[in-house]
């Protein structure tokens, strides 16, 4: 079992950034190693011992509603960030700010998504990576309980050749659907949090590093739902707050069977400015849909407006317009030969989960 699950452990290589916006703020060309893999269950809630950083003796009451809004962050490159939580749909959840400040790169790096397949076929990228300067501040992205604080998230064994390196974990103090949450923060250089402490949305949980398997400096982020394990990740970018004025596209690409696409580039461009993108679709398990879009792609931070989508299947090339709406998802299906459906959102499938997608 032990060299069945290692074999999905995350490790992505070094990338030259393919955002324009990475050149022009002379961001390093060298990018971080990332991975994620993790067995330890969900923590027993207990109440934590008093700590100096956060004053509490007891935790508060889980809610099952939204995190509290944090302070209204000030971009130099970007707009601001909607205020945190933001939702315009009741299926929407932009419950988490960004965990680095608004005055640094704080958008997942192109060519590292949540979904990406590393190194062959073996590797399931199962966050989002951040790039960033040594010594840049992680922050917390919503209100909650640090749960880890240390080296050995992958075995729970305080290892310091643990591929995560230092990484914190936080568990929320609100939920979705009845469900918890948790964030994780990986490859920092150093810790500012201990075990069991209370924190805000936007404490400092430490600095930008390169421990663990990283091969430059930058943030793992993951989204967990439920129980603390790679196998419940979600894709950050369906969560993160997008700028305003922004949305985000989210696809579900299948072949004409019905059975989901991995690997499947998906050209995106806008039609405004002619800017383009290419995303992938998700490698496989363990990178799970939304509960309710139940995509396996997505990309956030685009401007509003109207964008042209092509997928090339069986050499045709299926051309399709979408508008992507300030603050919102904007939905799109394709089937193989059928092309783009008339983008109805799927009926949610919450069983299917966890369950090994088709290939």
């Amino acid at each position: 079992i032990a060299t069945a699950l290692l074999a999905v452990v995350v490790l992505s290589n070094c990338a030259t950034p393919q955002d324009d916006l990475f050149t022009l703020m002379n961001v390093p060309s060298s990018t971080p190693t990332s991975f994620s893999l993790e067995t330890t269950a969900m923590p027993t809630l207990v109440t934590p011992e008093p700590t100096a950083a956060s004053g509490a003796t007891r935790e508060p009451p889980m809610r099952f509603d939204l995190p509290t809004p944090g302070p209204e962050p000030i971009s130099l490159w970007r707009p601001p960030l909607n205020e945190v939580p933001w939702a315009l749909g009741p299926n929407d959840h932009f419950y988490f700010a960004r965990p680095i400040a608004a005055d640094e790169v704080n958008w997942p790096l192109a060519n590292y998504r949540y979904g990406g397949i590393f190194f062959g076929w073996d590797i399931i990228h199962t966050g989002v990576d951040i790039p960033a300067p040594v010594g840049t501040p992680v922050l917390a992205a919503a209100s909650g309980k640090v749960i880890w604080a240390g080296y050995g998230l992958l075995r729970g064994d305080n290892d310091i050749n643990d591929p995560y390196g230092l990484a914190v974990v936080v568990r929320h103090d609100f939920g979705w659907q009845g469900r918890r949450l948790n964030t994780v923060y990986a490859h920092m250089d150093r810790i500012d949090v201990k075990l069991g402490q209370l924190v805000d949305t936007g404490t400092q949980l430490g600095i930008i590093g390169t421990t663990g398997a990283t091969t430059g400096p930058h943030l793992h982020f993951e989204v967990r739902v439920q129980t603390n394990t790679f196998f419940s990740t979600r894709n950050p970018e369906l969560w993160l707050v997008p700028p305003q004025g922004w949305g985000v596209l989210a696809g579900r690409v299948l072949n004409t069977s019905g059975s989901l696409i991995i690997r499947k580039d998906v050209q995106v461009r806008s039609l405004e400015t002619g800017r383009r993108w290419v995303v992938i679709t998700y490698g496989g398990a363990p990178a799970n849909g939304d509960d309710y879009y139940r995509e396996n792609v997505a990309l956030s931070d685009l401007p509003e407006g109207w964008y042209e989508i092509v997928i090339v299947y069986d050499d045709d090339r299926y051309v399709k317009e979408i508008f992507v709406p300030s603050g919102g998802i904007a939905y799109f299906s394709f089937q193989g030969k059928k092309g783009f459906g008339n983008d109805t959102l799927p009926t949610p499938e919450p069983e299917s989960i966890l369950k090994p997608w088709l290939e």
